[in-house]
């Protein structure tokens, strides 16, 4: 078994350090959303997988953990994870992902139950884009009806110094 990293391993290595955040739901275009920060920890796992701890507030009050990995499946040739969150019970799968073209964009793809809280399930996206090395964002879809995006949620990272 072939372990050598490959260039989408070392792209997923610029996520590796101490992050800083300030998140937002966006879910109605005419009413302002709730806001958050908090803090996340990266580590690189081998130098193929990496390993992110977040922690921080919640709107309305409590506290929020937050544990995400990443990889490259180079047999499936695509990225894959998982998430899980404090405040859900319900195990985060990101069966896709790949870069742009320009290799500053990963979007990764997942199914998870509907926010409309209806019993079913839905199809989500998270993109994460770098702005520069220091500083990246997390926006995150979700699939209406109608097979339209709609953003539901925005997270601003920022390199702790």
């Amino acid at each position: 078994m072939n372990n050598e990293p490959k260039k989408e391993h070392n792209w997923l290595q610029k996520l590796v350090g101490e992050w800083t955040y300030e998140s937002g739901t966006t879910m109605e275009p005419d009413k302002p959303g709730d806001k958050w920060v908090g803090t996340e920890s990266v580590r690189s796992i081998g130098g193929l997988w990496t390993l992110a701890e977040g922690q921080g507030e919640m709107p309305g009050g409590g506290n929020m953990t937050s544990i995400t990995t990443l990889g490259f499946d180079t047999q499936k040739n695509r990225f894959v994870g998982t998430v899980i969150v404090s405040m859900m019970n319900y195990l985060w799968i990101y069966e896709s992902g790949a870069l742009d073209a320009d290799e500053k964009m990963l979007t990764l793809e997942a199914e998870g139950p509907s926010m409309a809280d209806d019993g079913k399930m839905a199809k989500y996206k998270d993109v994460i884009e770098f702005k520069s090395d220091d500083h990246r964002v997390m926006t995150s879809y979700v699939m209406k009806d109608d097979g339209m995006w709609q953003q539901f949620m925005a997270t601003d990272y920022r390199r702790r110094k």
